[in-house]
């Protein structure tokens, strides 16, 4: 793979290229298109994404300083500000968001076993969303209150490797709970969320196509207990019931019984009230699944540390949708990139390198050996002290 190429050209063949030509192709990406094409668009925002460029500006200013290993990194077109600008305005953003999908999908391949904390062989997801403030005069379609707007981000990730399955970007008006609409589901899976998705006509689609959902109660819930199952009090479980909701319009919504787990956390002294649709897994377990779900707090976090989410390199809807879905393209990217080469680095590692590495010329598995930065242990004897006793 190596024979003498930099860094980021071999980062970028795990890149399924018939993929990103199929998506190009079905979008007409590259329609009258003048020397700069969507591959090159790519390869631009990527690079932008894994050195952690400020803007359009700073991202020509690095390119162009690198000219001449350009064409050896896979650019063919002349990278300008404004072409890189327009290509984000004008071209469908639909383009990688196809393509972060068919990384998604190898990507859940490769991390099909990897354990997340709870012996469990179906797929749990976990659910939630992250607001990213913008200026209002920039982003007027993205308003969220009188004199602020934000972007906000809807995520569905797999705990299993924490991939990003479902991305949907909206304007932060937009409420959690109205996101589920466009959550797909899926039979026999597990979906972890937060308080704020507790709509019950929205969860019963849940249970209507097969899937379990696990949330925690609102405290005004009004229900009647039907049964109750013997719980060990020594593990934190406090309760363990089965319920049917008796509220004028809740019933009506989900007409059919949940369960209703109640746990008392030792160590921060909290208590939680677990709501699921689940009956089979012991009540232990479905705590510990939403003891989980912080992965997706921790994912947030993470993207917005190692990737450019946060400030966006151009205000129209198709830009700001474009660089996020790029960015979730780059992510799980290095994600298949770990797995493949099984390197032994945490993902914030591999980027801080690959930040500073992307034109060395060198394996890239060599890149992130923990001792390939190693001093030799030979002396000079030629070489001057500079201090002398």
């Amino acid at each position: 793979m190596h024979s003498g190429r930099i860094i980021f050209s071999q980062l970028m063949e795990f890149l399924p290229s018939h993929e990103f030509n199929r998506c190009v192709r079905r979008y007409r990406g590259n329609y009258k298109t003048r020397g700069f094409s969507c591959w090159d668009q790519f390869l631009c925002m990527a690079f932008a994404q894994l050195t952690y460029r400020e803007s359009l500006r700073d991202i020509q200013t690095c390119l162009r300083a690198v000219r001449s290993k350009l064409y050896h990194a896979g650019f063919r077109g002349v990278m300008a500000r404004n072409t890189l600008a327009n290509a984000n305005i004008q071209r469908d953003w639909r383009i990688y968001a196809d393509l972060a999908a068919a990384l998604i999908a190898e990507a859940r391949k490769l991390y099909l076993n990897d354990d997340f904390g709870v012996a469990l062989k179906e797929t749990v997801y976990a659910f939630d969303s992250t607001t990213i403030d913008v200026c209002l005069s920039l982003f007027p379609w993205a308003k969220f209150r009188k004199h602020k707007s934000a972007v906000k981000l809807h995520t569905l990730i797999d705990l299993r490797g924490n991939i990003p399955c479902f991305v949907h970007v909206s304007s932060g008006a937009m409420a959690d709970v109205t996101s589920l609409d466009h959550l797909p589901i899926e039979a026999g899976a597990f979906y972890v969320m937060d308080r704020g998705y507790t709509d019950f006509a929205r969860l019963y689609r849940f249970t209507q196509g097969l899937a379990f959902f696990i949330t925690r109660a609102k405290r005004d819930l009004d229900f009647t207990r039907r049964s109750y199952q013997t719980i060990d009090k020594t593990t934190g479980l406090r309760s363990d019931q089965t319920i049917v909701l008796c509220g004028a319009k809740t019933s009506q919504r989900y007409p059919v019984p949940l369960r209703r787990i109640v746990y008392y956390a030792a160590d921060i002294k909290k208590r939680f009230v677990f709501l699921t649709n689940n009956f089979d897994l012991p009540a232990l377990t479905i705590a510990q699944l939403y003891q989980c779900r912080w992965q997706v707090e921790l994912f947030f976090k993470w993207i917005k540390q190692y990737l450019r989410i946060k400030a966006f390199y151009g205000t129209s809807i198709n830009a700001v949708k474009t660089q996020l879905w790029i960015a979730v393209c780059v992510y799980v990217l290095v994600a298949i990139v770990k797995k493949e080469l099984k390197i032994e680095r945490s993902m914030g590692e591999i980027l801080q390198i690959l930040s500073i590495g992307l034109f060395e010329k060198m394996p890239v598995l060599q890149a992130f050996l923990r001792d390939s930065l190693t001093i030799g242990n030979n002396t000079i004897h030629n070489q001057l002290p500079l201090f002398e006793f």
